[in-house]
């Protein structure tokens, strides 16, 4: 016995609706894919709509972290013996130690400064706005530990990786803009306890802002 009237054959969807509506749904699927999934999860962006919502920034994040991982658990081994390496240079005696190069110390030549902790797990990013061709220089020293650091840029679109480091104390150099964007550094601290991490910059740059 039915509850209501079974509908009648007249009121039924044709399969000329159905078809439509199983087209409508599959290209709305298709535009979430695009422009919210996949600069949301994996940094890839085709139509710019992504990064103009934010989201192809949290994919970048998501990307690296989830790189960052695989290649720990892959080489946690080589990190095991370049900690107590670091640790070693640092004068007879301290508790936390601090690896500062004397090429890193300040000169007439750096614009800015900053430093910043990382508790253990911690990471953080700081980019300067580059244009095509321009020159960076920077010196950055991790007090008290070592850090994994990835130098990166993104913008326009495009996105690329300079460099990367495991268990590092320090790092001085150049970077050239490859395109005009957001260029730095990413740092985590995958060590047991706090670090200081202090970076110098100078050169050709607009702009320098942490951005998480």
């Amino acid at each position: 016995m039915y509850n209501s009237e079974p509908p009648l054959r007249a009121e039924l969807p044709t399969s000329r609706q159905l078809l439509r509506s199983t087209v409508i749904a599959a290209v709305s699927a298709l535009v979430l894919l695009v422009t919210v999934v996949l600069p949301s999860e994996y940094a890839i962006d085709p139509t710019g709509v992504g990064r103009a919502l934010g989201l192809t920034q949290m994919g970048e994040i998501k990307t690296r972290l989830a790189q960052e991982a695989a290649e720990d658990a892959a080489g946690a081994s080589v990190v095991a013996v370049l900690a107590p390496a670091a640790e070693s240079a640092a004068a007879p005696g301290s508790a936390s130690a601090s690896v500062v190069p004397a090429s890193a110390e300040p000169a007439a030549g750096w614009r800015d400064e900053i430093s910043f902790v990382l508790r253990p797990g911690e990471g953080t990013e700081i980019k300067l706005t580059m244009q095509t061709g321009e020159k960076a220089t920077y010196a950055w020293t991790v007090e008290g530990g070592v850090v994994n650091y990835d130098t990166h840029g993104d913008g326009g679109g495009r996105s690329i990786s300079y460099e990367k480091g495991r268990a590092v104390p320090s790092d001085e150099g150049e970077l050239v803009a490859v395109f005009t964007g957001n260029h730095g550094w990413f740092w985590r601290n995958r060590g047991q306890a706090d670090v200081t991490v202090v970076l110098r910059t100078g050169g050709a740059y607009s702009d320098i802002k942490r951005v998480k």
